[in-house]
């Protein structure tokens, strides 16, 4: 992966990474304002997936490839056909849902200004690497060497020091889910 992104970015030249980021990142953040806005809700979850989409892509160039690929198959690939079956298969919205009055407006800005205010104090309060420390941080490793990438330390983590909470969470899940479909069956009395 890394000797990938290092091909990929001399043949961008100076500038062509720091385009091509900033265009994702503007098609990621243009797609969830949509998903947002959208008066369909089909057309708001095909937004959604491509934002989806377009932060595994940004996880790709910033050289995280077992994020890039989990954000595609958990997210992309479940959760949103599991969103698009849900929407395309249920009844429509009663009245009551499908009305924004002045009321829901101002909750969801009591709720998004905060949140986005913080999220802008923690990004300006970082102390972002340089390009340059970054790049040398992620270049290849010296000839005979293999870089194993993140995939590979993950997993070696999750199925040797880790394996225990792994397993634990996936059964916690499965019960969750379990549960959630017998109380929607109406079995929980």
């Amino acid at each position: 992966m890394a000797e990938l992104l290092g091909k990929l970015t001399a043949a961008m030249g100076t500038y062509g990474p720091a385009v091509l980021f900033y265009g994702v990142a503007g098609l990621v953040l243009a797609s969830a304002a949509y998903a947002v806005v959208a008066k369909k809700i089909d057309h708001s979850a095909f937004s959604l997936m491509a934002c989806f989409t377009g932060v595994a892509a940004l996880y790709a160039m910033l050289g995280s490839d077992f994020l890039a690929v989990t954000q595609v198959i958990v997210y992309v690939g479940g959760i949103m056909i599991l969103i698009v079956f849900g929407v395309l298969l249920t009844d429509r919205l009663p009245v009551e849902y499908r009305q924004i009055s002045r009321e829901t407006v101002v909750q969801g800005l009591a709720v998004a200004v905060p949140v986005m205010a913080a999220l802008v104090w923690a990004a300006a309060g970082t102390s972002w690497p340089v390009v340059a420390e970054a790049a040398a941080a992620a270049a290849p490793p010296a000839a005979g060497g293999t870089d194993p990438g993140t995939t590979a330390a993950i997993g070696k983590l999750l199925l040797t020091d880790y394996l225990f909470p792994f397993e634990f969470a996936s059964v916690l899940l499965l019960v969750a889910l379990v549960g959630a479909a017998r109380m929607a069956r109406g079995g929980a009395k």
